[in-house]
């Protein structure tokens, strides 16, 4: 091999970034050990990032997709359709075109409208509306932005993400906690975007699988969690707008979390930060190949290698654009939670917390608390599931270049991830999860079920249905490369 060419797509793209604190004083209890229901200040500003993005011989006003990324943890099936609605009415951009991809702190508020009653709820209404209000206007601002641009991948490492599926020996049960013996992707895929005729940053991707749950229950702070000071660190070198994407984290949380410290958090990020620009000071200059130049007679014998830049053949190949919107019929876990039980069980823990605290039981009190909420999640999570036997799960996948992007719905286990790149190894795989919210919920691999853990719990989808959709996945991916 004397030429060795660099994953890249060039395609059009344009960025626009806005603050979407909500207000202090919202209702953001997360976590159901939480002792407090508003939040009492902010951490750090959440943001969202928009990408427009198009082939690179689109209209220079055209917008393919719209890429969204959001500093929340997700919102309900309600929520998000409204949500969608609001953006695709504000720029004209249907929705199946639309894909917000949330970060999935933990820390910024629970923004669903079954919380109106509760303490701070009364601002979720109006704090939605002015959510959709201002992504639309930053999808806006981002067509008016599109540029021709080349997109370059490399693959940094980072540590910071550990399998979070522990087996307490004492509970004699599993637990959601950091598993020192546990597996977990330690790669981050780093896009560095630019315009491709002045070489100017338009912006950075970094997709990474770690749940931001670095703040917990102590924390009473509006907070994107790691993704804060992640951003903070590549943004303050690179000088562009981070696009941060969450991978496949469904058994993946941070080794150094449930606290909290904000300090935490901000370490957390920032060592993702510093893989991100490691991986940045990797990659050869844009729409180049490395090249075998000859020997050098010297004291030894140099091989020589340059960089060079990519012929108009090569430069097409990575211009390749192609969407493919699909769905994969998974079935429905038979055992689903029948929804009157669920508000009979929910009634039952209130009153117990009621009791508790009249009885002066703080302890008791938080436990029937927690279980209270957890009946709650339970519920949202059945409301608006279809009565069928199998759940048409949708599917978007884009061919730009020599990457291949994914957008998936719901929390599905690392191993996903990780069999997805090694059967493609060729190719820069930026899988996002979370996409326009979670119907599916959790899914973990078929081994997990059937040890207690919280993650099949909140599965809706049965056992099987993630080596269902990789092997899914897969069939789908290969229809869009080219025959080896």
């Amino acid at each position: 091999m004397t030429k060795i060419e660099f994953p890249q797509s060039r395609c059009r793209i344009g960025v626009s970034r806005a603050d979407v604190t909500p207000p202090v004083g919202i209702y953001h209890r997360m976590w159901g050990a939480a002792k407090h229901d508003k939040a009492t200040g902010v951490h750090r500003p959440l943001t969202i990032t928009t990408l427009a993005m198009s082939a690179e011989t689109s209209p220079e006003d055209k917008a393919d997709t719209i890429f969204v990324a959001v500093d929340h943890c997700l919102l309900w099936y309600a929520e998000m359709a409204a949500l969608l609605d609001t953006i695709s009415d504000l720029t004209g951009i249907s929705v199946d075109r639309i894909t917000v991809f949330f970060s999935h702190t933990h820390a910024a508020g629970l923004m669903g409208l079954e919380r109106i009653e509760l303490h701070g709820g009364e601002l979720i209404p109006d704090y939605l509306e002015s959510l959709g209000q201002k992504i639309g206007a930053a999808v806006n601002d981002a067509v008016a932005s599109m540029q021709p641009a080349v997109i370059s991948y490399s693959t940094g490492r980072c540590n910071l993400a550990s399998n979070r599926d522990f087996f307490d020996p004492d509970r004699k049960h599993a637990v959601c906690g950091f598993n020192p013996k546990g597996t977990a992707d330690d790669s981050v895929l780093v896009g560095r975007v630019q315009n491709t005729e002045s070489g100017q940053p338009i912006t950075t991707i970094v997709n990474y699988a770690c749940h931001p749950t670095t703040l917990a229950w102590d924390n009473t702070l509006i907070s994107p969690d790691y993704p804060g000071a992640m951003r903070e660190v590549v943004e303050e070198e690179t000088k562009a707008p981070c696009f941060f994407i969450q991978g496949a984290s469904g058994d993946i949380g941070p080794r150094d979390g449930f606290t909290g410290d904000v300090a935490v958090a901000d370490r957390n990020g920032r060592q993702l930060g510093y893989a991100v620009l490691s991986a940045l000071e990797s990659m050869p200059p844009a729409s180049t190949a490395l090249q075998y130049t000859g020997a050098v007679v010297s004291g030894a014998t140099i091989g020589t290698w340059q960089f060079a830049g990519t012929d108009d053949q090569r430069q097409s190949d990575t211009a390749a654009w192609n969407h493919l919107v699909t769905s994969c019929e998974i079935p429905y876990r038979d055992d689903l939670p029948d929804r009157a039980e669920l508000q009979r069980e929910r009634s039952e823990w209130l009153a117990k917390q009621d009791a508790a605290i009249e009885s002066g039981d703080a302890s008791a009190a938080a436990d029937a608390r927690a279980m209270a909420e957890r009946m709650t999640r339970r519920l949202v999570r059945v409301e608006h599931l279809p009565q069928a036997a199998t759940l048409p799960y949708a599917v978007q996948i884009w061919k730009l270049g020599d990457a291949i992007w994914l957008a998936l719905d719901g929390e599905l286990y690392n191993v996903l991830q990780r069999q997805l790149r090694a059967t493609f190894p060729d190719t820069s795989i930026v899988l996002g999860t979370l996409a326009n919210g979670s119907k599916a919920w959790y899914i973990p691999d078929r081994e997990s079920y059937g040890k207690g853990l919280y993650q099949e719990d909140a599965s809706v989808l049965a056992q099987g249905a993630l080596e269902q959709l990789f092997d899914f996945l897969v069939l789908k991916i290969r229809t869009l490369l080219p025959t080896p």
